[in-house]
This record gives structure tokens, C-alpha cells and sequence, in this order.
């Protein structure tokens, strides 16, 4: 893609080039005409008021007075034409923040919640997209008490995603309802990250230490709870191999770590506080077999804790510790319940099918 690319961009460059030709023309023409039209004026209040000195009616000094004064006047006019391209850039971007801003209501005060228990009631979700116009997740709900783990599983568009931003609050559904111990997610307000930890398909980390991601950007992290999210996550030994540990300073996107070694940080950001559920969205896509097993014993532990825990899969290894699985479709929930009783479903589903595709044939 190289030679492909280096074309794209020489002319999406020169296209820029030929461009900012043609404004600092139209900015220089527009700045002659303002000097120009300065100068004639200058001119102008000066011959007024020689004519005027002549006259009498003024004196040399008021004269004087007055041409300083109208090239004071006049200096302003000319330095916007002269900076109007850099008028232009922060217009455009005071909008764009202002319309950035204005999709996202402003937080409403609200009453503090003590800590939740980790039981989990879905009921009648309905979710549009906030760029989409047609419900993308319509699930009639589910229970998830407390030491409990859920498998949720299907093809690619299936809605595990969406689920999962919609469950940390992320997306607001258009109906339904979403309840942590009795209390709907939206009446935590932005304590909601303190009792639902989030681990995103793509794991993003800042240009900060480990320890600061971990703790989510705090400026003062508490190194006590960084560890135990660490350990807790299975990263403690592997952030430990890194150059400086905790305190390696990872360059945001363009750092030198691993996907695996990235999404176990995650991993830890994700459980820092002692959260009641966590939310996994393809946990073990980066992960290699040691990392798979530290995963799955994390999840073990945290259930024994007597949280609960909802992990998005494709593969068979990360729903190892789950009790319940549901099967998701275009947006829908087709199977749901205790792990092996639904596998066991499937497969003689499965089995079913052959048999009839078999008989078919042999007719």
C-alpha cells in the first residue's frame, strides 16, 4: 500500500497547496486594498487639514492629531484582513466544540447511592445508535445475581457491543430499563464508573505511567489499590518485567506494548476500585495462553468475591467461567440460560439439522 498511499496523499497535499495559494492571494489582494485605501485616507485628512490650517479654523497640531488618530483607527481593520485565515480556523473550531459538546446533556446532581450489590435486571431494551435510526438491540431482558458470570456470545453484528455500552451507560436506551441492586444506572450518575468496571474491545491507554492508567489519569494514584487491580487482573508479574514497572511511561497509542500486554492493563483499569460488575467486551481477543488462564482465574476470583461479571466472547476459552450464556442474533436474544444446558441445546440443535440435510440428500 505504500507507493498507493504516498499518491493519495501528494495529492489530497497538493489539492491543500493550491488551495492555501489561492486564500493568501485573496488575502494579500484584500490587504493591498485596505493599505491602499488607509493610505489615501491619511492622505486625505491631511490635505483636509492643511486646507483647514490655512484656513484658520485648526491648528498643526490638531492636524497632526487627527492623522494619528485615523491611522489608529484604521490599523485593526487591516491586521483582521491580515489574520482572517486564523479568524476562519478558530470560528470553525469553537463550532465544532460547541457541537461536540451539545451532544452530551449536562450531568444532573444527583443523590449519592451507597454501594450497590451485584445484582444486575434488564428488562424491554430497545437501543438506536446515536448516529442510527433503527434499533440496532432489542432484548426482553435478564437477571444476574450476585457471584454469578454471563456468557454473551454471537456473530459479528450481533449486538454483544452494543449490550455492553449500553450497560455501562455509555448509550442511552430509547426503552427499557437497567437496574443495579433496584436502582436504574442513570441515578448513579458519575459514581456509575466507581461500581461498574469496563473493558472495551479496543483498549485504549494514555500518555501516562501504568499506574496512572490504571487509576484512571488520577494525579495522585493510590499506589495500594493500582497494585491490587494489577494483581487481581493477572498483570501484577507482567507490568513488573517492564523497563521502569508501574511507573513505565506508556505513549498513548504509540507506545511499545503489546496487544495483549495492553488489554491486561485494561484488564486491571477496568477492576480498579473494587467494582461490583464488570463488563468485558472480547476480553481474550489479544491474549496468548498464559494470558487466557490469568484471565479466566481472574474472573474466578472476582465472582468469589460475590461480584458479577458479563463477558462478550468468540471464543469457547473465555466463556470458561461463566454459570449462564445467552446466544445473540441480529440484535435479539435466541437462547438463554444455565451454560451447559444451553451449549448442550445448540449442539443437539446442531445434530438435528445435519440429520435432516442428510435425509434430504439421500432422497
Amino acid at each position: 500500500m505504500e507507493t498507493a498511499a504516498r499518491v493519495r496523499w501528494q495529492n489530497l497535499r497538493n489539492m491543500a497547496l493550491e488551495a492555501q495559494i489561492k486564500s493568501s492571494d485573496l488575502t494579500g489582494t484584500f490587504g493591498s486594498l485596505t493599505k491602499t485605501l488607509r493610505m489615501f485616507l491619511q492622505s486625505a485628512i491631511l490635505a483636509l487639514g492643511a486646507y483647514l490650517v490655512l484656513q484658520g479654523e485648526v491648528t498643526a497640531g490638531a492636524m497632526i492629531a487627527a492623522s494619528i488618530m485615523l491611522g489608529r483607527a484604521l490599523a485593526p481593520v487591516e491586521q483582521t484582513i491580515a489574520q482572517w485565515p486564523l479568524i476562519l480556523r478558530a470560528r470553525y473550531g469553537w463550532l465544532g466544540l460547541a457541537e461536540f459538546l451539545g451532544r452530551v446533556p449536562d450531568a444532573e446532581d444527583r443523590t449519592k447511592l451507597p454501594r450497590p450489590r451485584a445484582i444486575l435486571e434488564v428488562r424491554g431494551l430497545t437501543v438506536v445508535p446515536p448516529s442510527g435510526a433503527h434499533p440496532t438491540l432489542k432484548l426482553d431482558g435478564f437477571d444476574l445475581a450476585e457471584g454469578q458470570a454471563l456468557g454473551v456470545v454471537g456473530q459479528s453484528a450481533s449486538g454483544k457491543t452494543t449490550l455492553a455500552r449500553v450497560l455501562t451507560g455509555i448509550w442511552p436506551p430509547v426503552a427499557g430499563t437497567i437496574r443495579l441492586d433496584g436502582a436504574s444506572i442513570d441515578q448513579f450518575g458519575e459514581d456509575l464508573g466507581l461500581h461498574v468496571g469496563y473493558l472495551p474491545q479496543e483498549v485504549s491507554l494514555f500518555e501516562a505511567t501504568v499506574a496512572e492508567n490504571i487509576a484512571r489519569l488520577s494525579e495522585k494514584p493510590n499506589a495500594t489499590a493500582v497494585v491490587a487491580a494489577a494483581k487481581k487482573a493477572g498483570a501484577h508479574e507482567m507490568i513488573l518485567e517492564l523497563a521502569d514497572g508501574y511507573d513505565t511511561v506508556v505513549a498513548g497509542e504509540n507506545g511499545k506494548l503489546s496487544g495483549g500486554q495492553k488489554q491486561r492493563i485494561g484488564l486491571a483499569r477496568a477492576m480498579y476500585g473494587n467494582p461490583v460488575l464488570l463488563i468485558l467486551d472480547e476480553p481474550n481477543a489479544s491474549l496468548d495462553a498464559p494470558g487466557s488462564v490469568a484471565l479466566n482465574r481472574a474472573i474466578k476470583e472476582f465472582k468469589e468475591d460475590g461480584n458479577a461479571i458479563i463477558i462478550m466472547a468468540h471464543r469457547p476459552s473465555g466463556i470458561a467461567e461463566c454459570d449462564l450464556l445467552m446466544i445473540m442474533q441480529d440484535g435479539m436474544r435466541k437462547a438463554f440460560g444455565p451454560r451447559d444446558e444451553v451449549l448442550r441445546a445448540k449442539v443437539q440443535n446442531h445434530e438435528n439439522i445435519t440429520e435432516n440435510l442428510n435425509a434430504e440428500v439421500k432422497s
